[in-house]
């Protein structure tokens, strides 16, 4: 696989609030998002403010470099792209997680089943600093639900990508919560077994599993049938702090301040490489710190070939699935956290100072080989697969164990 083309930085935009220097005005961008059918952008662009974008921008931001979105009183300053306009929430706490429901629209002649309960068909969940989840719905921006139970932060949130109206938080009181929309936002469940902050968490596609991420060097892996622990995975010597699953779940990323991405086949528990960190020679500072490439985020490209990494040695960096070393690297200074468009050929990151940044990301065809693996994958465990009466080297592909 030869080297990708670098990232190109299409359109950066930036809080257009003067910075005010209480400790409430915090404006990191802890989290972005695109809904499942690419057609908004969530910004959490600091100052307890949530920015819903209609997507594509307008050719007048991706055509420059920075566009400052300005909000005076709390306005919104909307215009119309179609029926969509841009919205404004106002949270009222620092907003550290952010979630698109996976609700799709409803085609013709189907039934949405959260419309079929009684929904919007499109959600958006924020996560706040005093551990209220405030449940958004997109079209209008009207509030639908606060949900109650969480004693921190609200870091991290995560719709189950089947459809189904269920959420899982993870807060800083290092518990997970799961959430039923569809009966007014009630608790399902509590996942206790973190002894630190829980970072980040993420359902797999198949709607299966769950892992957490926090301040510890093990990452948690959870049935979301019985809402019980699978198993411990241990590898990392520092904290992990994202995870996230290929799109046909057949593999799990960890990324920890350890500088290391562990991929793992989340069935066995097995560890399959690790994708090291290593600081370009043009970054080094000989007064960097030892730490400078702890890692930030990681997330799967939508067909699964391709990785992003945003680390604190002031890179994006890319990485293809059967590669040890990055493909494509761009500059960016205090990264927090990485998201790919759902449709590919983007990559949207947040920084410590509230900007978004929009990348190009490499477009690739998939190989008829890999799509035959995704699409066995998508139905199959690993186990499942290790039974097949086909030859080794098929197993091991269709395992990831070759590539």
């Amino acid at each position: 696989c030869p080297a990708a083309e670098e990232p190109v930085l299409l359109a950066e935009l930036k809080p257009g609030r003067p910075q005010r220097y209480d400790w409430k005005s915090s404006c990191e961008t802890w989290s972005v998002a695109f809904s499942p059918d690419g057609a908004w952008f969530a910004w959490s662009q600091g100052h307890c403010v949530v920015k819903l974008i209609p997507w594509p921008l307008g050719e007048a931001e991706l055509g420059c470099k920075t566009s400052e979105r300005k909000s005076r009183g709390g306005k919104a300053e909307t215009w119309s792209r179609g029926a969509a306009k841009e919205k404004t929430l106002e949270c009222g706490q620092i907003v550290w997680g952010l979630a698109f429901s996976a609700w799709p629209a409803a085609e013709d002649g189907d039934t949405d089943p959260a419309c079929a309960v009684g929904l919007p068909c499109l959600v958006l969940a924020t996560g706040l600093n005093d551990g209220q989840i405030k449940v958004w719905e997109v079209q209008t921006g009207h509030l639908l639900f606060s949900l109650l139970g969480h004693q921190d932060v609200v870091r991290d949130l995560s719709f189950a990508p089947n459809g189904s109206p269920i959420l899982v938080s993870a807060s800083r009181d290092k518990t997970l919560r799961v959430w039923d929309l569809s009966r007014d936002g009630r608790q399902v469940q509590v996942l206790s077994g973190h002894v630190q902050w829980v970072y980040c968490c993420s359902i797999s596609p198949d709607c299966s599993m769950l892992c957490s991420a926090a301040g510890e060097k093990s990452a948690l892996l959870w049935s979301m049938r019985s809402y019980t622990l699978i198993r411990r995975l241990e590898g990392h010597q520092s904290s992990v702090v994202s995870c996230d699953f290929s799109p046909d779940s057949a593999l799990l990323v960890t990324a920890s301040y350890d500088a290391c991405v562990i991929m793992w086949d989340p069935y066995t528990g097995e560890q399959l490489r690790t994708l090291r960190h290593v600081p370009l020679h043009s970054t080094l500072d000989s007064s960097s710190e030892i730490h400078s490439s702890s890692l930030r985020s990681v997330c799967f490209s939508p067909e699964g070939l391709y990785l992003a990494t945003v680390a604190d040695d002031r890179l994006l960096r890319i990485w293809a699935l059967e590669l040890r070393s990055p493909v494509a690297f761009a500059p960016m200074t205090n990264g927090l956290c990485c998201m790919y468009f759902p449709h590919g050929g983007f990559i949207a990151t947040g920084t410590r100072d509230g900007h978004v940044q929009f990348w190009t990301a490499p477009r690739v065809l998939s190989s008829l080989k890999h799509l035959c693996r995704k699409a066995l994958r998508t139905f199959l465990t690993t186990y499942q697969v290790l039974a097949l009466p086909i030859p080794r080297k098929l197993k091991e592909f269709l395992t990831y164990r070759t590539f």
